[in-house]
């Protein structure tokens, strides 16, 4: 799937906690339904075997409503699988060293805290970069705080798309507001959501007043 900076608008990121397989993709689907723009499915405790087969069968959802899969981490699991693309962090596989190994389409999003990152990251072939966090988040809760001031030094310091993560809500959205950002990412303003589907549209609403592009 060729990438598209309106793709970021709305990146929904899984956080399965207790959840069987079909709650998971119960979640996802609704947060579709809702307008996500793009999912990044996040699985840390899976063997790889396990996390191809639901990274396959979640590839499958998303098509469906022509929305991108993306891997947390795990380039291997991206490729047998078929994803769309990987997000990588700091501390993995350098975004030099994958983009060697995929197809010109394979969209590579990397996270950056410092303009070095971000534009180190740029200059291997990230097609994006995450950048956070920008509120306390729930998921991450030793995450480094980035101010407002910093998340437009960083997004300016760059010619790719950025999109803000890390506590982002319905009730704090509109505070990025001039921040220089192309969408936002959230995990648990979604996926814990009691209403998944109406409250990924009201984000969605929300983040066309942050995002002027």
């Amino acid at each position: 799937m060729k990438f598209d900076e309106k793709m970021l608008r709305l990146y929904a990121i899984t956080d399965r906690k207790n959840d069987d397989k079909n709650e998971l993709y119960s979640k996802v689907q609704k947060a579709l339904e809702g307008g996500i723009t793009m999912l990044q499915l996040r699985e840390k405790n899976l063997s790889e075997d396990k996390f191809i087969e639901e990274a396959v069968e979640v590839r499958e959802l998303c098509h469906k409503y022509n929305v991108p899969l993306i891997i947390n981490d795990n380039v291997e699991v991206a490729i047998k699988a078929k994803a769309d693309g990987v997000h990588v962090g700091i501390t993995d596989t350098p975004v030099s060293e994958i983009r060697k190994r995929v197809k010109s389409d394979f969209i590579i999003g990397a996270t950056a805290k410092t303009v070095d990152q971000a534009t180190n990251a740029m200059s291997q072939g990230a097609d994006y970069l995450g950048v956070g966090a920008v509120f306390p988040s729930p998921t991450k809760t030793n995450a480094l705080r980035i101010t407002n001031e910093k998340l437009n030094e960083i997004c300016s310091s760059v010619s790719i798309p950025c999109v803000a993560i890390g506590g982002i809500s319905i009730d704090n959205i509109e505070e990025l507001k001039g921040s220089n950002i192309n969408g936002v990412a959230v995990v648990s303003a979604i996926f814990s959501a009691i209403n998944i589907e109406s409250t990924t549209k009201m984000l969605k609403q929300k983040v066309k007043m942050v995002v002027n592009r």
